[in-house]
């Protein structure tokens, strides 16, 4: 498809790019864009009208945005980034800070707060703060939306004092914010700290200061991952996830249950904080749309003739990110890898949340090659939904369709 003719289908089908947390699982979604940008013309702009990403996903959102001009030079920086990471780019891992951290919250504990005072996190994520300073242009995002390579871009975070999902929004003039129980859209002027307070995982990472409300993890109270795209317009959303499906198996009924210990407690919250939602809300908007297409346009009056279907597309890892990053243990700075041990002991649970915070090029490049393939699997599809063509109300994973399968009286 030649560039004038691909602008042209994406200027008429407002085309959103939805982006989870996910911590070192966002590099998933790098091999997913790489693809996108393999299939398409070289000189393409950003194919998406609307960019919204929380925790990692914001990060990689607001790079696309600053770059929306060259499509492919963004996802390259994307690639380049992420497939060289190593941990103390994004935390500080040395014995020092390591240990002062593991003897702070062991005296805060055992002293209730007194003379050494509370902890503000478990990890100090300031070398992120440095590298995000150094590599992401904010001021070129309102020179695209000024060009209309893009017309709007979010970056959600969840405020500790309000208790509310706050989308902050950089956007053409004709978008204006939004109100909802706990949550609301802002519009801003983005900066480096809506990103960091965007990926300030609780307890992991410290939260962030912004204007008169501190504000933590994009994902804490964020019930509508979808709703920020549907507010800026979006006719159709790509929700490029970072977690497979499968369920794992039973325990044996002949053994002893062996309590939770806590990092994998901190996993399963990681995950449920970032994914769980997505999935409510996909099954909330097919619902929608179901209800939306049995009624024909003459029928609908009031507040729903407003109403207008979202095609969606899902594209998940096709294998366990876990195992992955089971395979890249040894990787882990040693300071960190004792501490995981004596958070879980001799047991692999910790893969859960060794999978979010394993920022090591090996596990991150088997990311991005995992979605690269996965995307590639679905290109047709992929290539036909980001330009315009027609394409199912939603495309998923088999385990998505079977779990819809009921809406369709199936």
């Amino acid at each position: 498809m030649h560039v004038a003719s691909m602008k042209r289908a994406i200027d008429k089908q407002r085309v959103a790019l939805v982006l989870p947390g996910g911590g070192a699982r966002g590099a998933f979604q790098v091999g997913v864009l790489k693809a996108l940008a393999e299939l398409m013309p070289k000189a393409a702009r950003n194919p998406f009208a609307v960019l919204s990403g929380t925790s990692a996903g914001a990060i990689n959102a607001v790079v696309l945005a600053s770059q929306a001009q060259r499509f492919r030079h963004a996802v390259a920086e994307l690639e380049h980034v992420w497939g060289n990471f190593r941990c103390h780019q994004v935390y500080r891992t040395d014995h020092v800070t390591m240990l002062k951290s593991s003897l702070h919250w062991m005296a805060s504990i055992v002293l209730g707060g007194f003379l050494v005072g509370a902890p503000r996190s478990l990890l100090d994520n300031s070398p992120l703060r440095s590298l995000l300073s150094r590599n992401v242009r904010f001021p070129r995002i309102q020179d695209a939306i000024d060009h209309g390579y893009l017309e709007a871009v979010s970056v959600t975070a969840a405020g500790y004092a309000t208790a509310r999902s706050t989308s902050f929004f950089q956007a053409a003039d004709r978008h204006q914010g939004w109100a909802r129980t706990r949550r609301v859209g802002v519009r801003a002027e983005l900066h480096l700290d809506h990103l960091m307070a965007s990926i300030a995982v609780p307890m992991i990472f410290p939260p962030v200061q912004i204007d008169s409300e501190y504000f933590g993890d994009g994902a804490m109270r964020q019930a509508t991952p979808l709703s920020p795209a549907i507010h800026l317009g979006a006719d159709r959303i790509l929700v490029i996830g970072i977690r497979d499906e499968t369920a794992d198996k039973p325990p044996s009924g002949n053994a002893a249950p062996s309590a939770p210990n806590f990092a994998q407690i901190a996993g399963y919250m990681l995950d449920t904080l970032f994914m769980d939602g997505l999935y409510s809300d996909i099954e909330r908007m097919a619902r929608i749309n179901q209800l939306i297409d049995a009624v024909s346009p003459e029928h609908r009056g009031g507040s729903f003739a407003k109403m207008h279907a979202i095609d969606t597309m899902l594209v998940v890892p096709s294998q366990d990110l876990r195992v992955i990053a089971a395979r890249h243990r040894a990787d882990l700075p040693f300071a960190l890898r004792a501490l995981l041990r004596g958070l879980s002991g001799r047991k692999p649970s910790e893969n859960r949340l060794l999978s979010f915070l394993l920022f090591e090029q090996s596990y991150t490049r088997e990311l991005i090659d995992l979605g690269y393939q996965d995307a590639m699997k679905v290109k047709d599809q992929l290539l036909a939904f980001v330009t315009g063509a027609d394409v199912p109300r939603l495309f998923a994973p088999d385990w998505i369709q079977r779990d819809l399968s009921s809406l369709h009286g199936d």
